[in-house]
């Protein structure tokens, strides 16, 4: 069966890389274009996975520069301010997924998306490492009648910032984000200034310092599971596996408290664990999206917005984030 090749913009980067490879290795049939403003750069990453051509875009014209060429759906790996690969996506009535809008940059991408409700899938990626945190997080909440407190705290390590796309993207959200959002007695909290330093505990027990965060993953956990308290922690430094001597890793620490179903008090605290850091995670998860968008698994999905954890299957993530060697630890009674 013929299909239309998946369009990757600014995929010659860190993690578009990870994510062609996460497709190339499931779905080797599947054309990838990859997309950037430099075309040499895309073409060598385009030769580099193999069943992908590299082109240029343009995104000041409707077309991204690409004329007539068909596309099954658009992935975005950068934060663009003009919008031009929404509406190109829209046009064309095919799925579009960015990763890269702050819980504060989101307003542009949903006026979009309410303008043309019928046009196309629209997810807005920005979970954290796209369903690294939330997708756990959800699963972990089954065990429990309700909830009272989710505490996020994520870890990158120093040396895992990735490409220029995604180090811009890490100082934007983590230094010019005008204030982050937390749950706090049912209602939501905006805090700035010395008020977002906190610190966060790695899984082997070492204390960081780090910084409130919103990634999106706030208001959904705190939706999803009615949890008053919800809060996401940011740390930065040294991973628990490198201060072992090992290669760096990355960290998600989930930590639920609230009661069992027979109104016990429970605690449940885990760690999403891979030991290629965060690009690995990502590109994972931006494959998994485009796979489902695009009927490669399961059928494809009907125009609405959506956030990535409404998307993924619990079952098949778990089992692929395995596959790629990532782990979710058990960490109750061991910190």
């Amino acid at each position: 069966m013929r299909h239309d090749p998946i369009l990757l913009v600014g995929g010659a980067g860190f993690v578009g890389r990870q994510t062609a490879q996460h497709l190339r290795k499931h779905f080797p049939d599947v054309p990838l274009l990859i997309g950037g403003r430099n075309l040499a750069r895309a073409e060598e990453a385009a030769a580099e996975i193999g069943n992908a051509r590299g082109v240029a875009v343009d995104l000041a014209k409707p077309d991204l520069g690409l004329g007539d060429q068909p596309i099954s759906a658009l992935a975005l790996f950068f934060k663009e301010d003009s919008l031009g690969s929404l509406r190109f996506a829209q046009s064309r009535g095919v799925p579009y997924l960015s990763i890269s809008s702050g819980i504060h940059e989101v307003a542009p991408e949903v006026a979009a998306y309410m303008l043309n409700a019928s046009a196309a899938p629209v997810v807005l990626g920005a979970e954290w490492l796209v369903g690294a945190t939330t997708i756990p997080a959800l699963e972990a909440a089954k065990a429990f009648a309700t909830i009272d407190d989710v505490r996020i705290s994520a870890i990158i390590d120093e040396n895992d910032i990735g490409g220029p796309a995604t180090y811009a993207d890490m100082e934007r959200l983590t230094k010019m984000m005008p204030a982050a959002l937390s749950i706090e007695n049912g209602a939501q909290v905006w805090r700035s200034g010395e008020e977002v330093q906190t610190e966060v505990t790695a899984v082997d027990g070492t204390a960081m310092p780090g910084e409130l965060l919103s990634p999106n993953d706030v208001l959904i956990l705190a939706e999803a599971t009615r949890a008053p308290n919800v809060t996401f922690r940011l740390g930065i430094g040294e991973s628990s596996s490198r201060r072992r001597g090992e290669p760096l890793s990355t960290e998600i620490i989930v930590e639920l408290t609230g009661k069992s179903r027979d109104g016990a008090p429970l605690k449940s605290t885990q760690a999403v664990v891979h030991p290629g850091g965060q690009m690995p995670l990502t590109g994972m998860g931006v494959a998994m999206l485009l796979e489902r968008l695009t009927g490669l698994t399961g059928e494809p999905v009907s125009a609405g917005l959506y956030f990535p954890s409404q998307l993924l299957n619990a079952q098949d993530y778990m089992t692929r984030l395995k596959a790629t060697g990532g782990e979710v630890r058990n960490l109750d009674g061991n910190r």
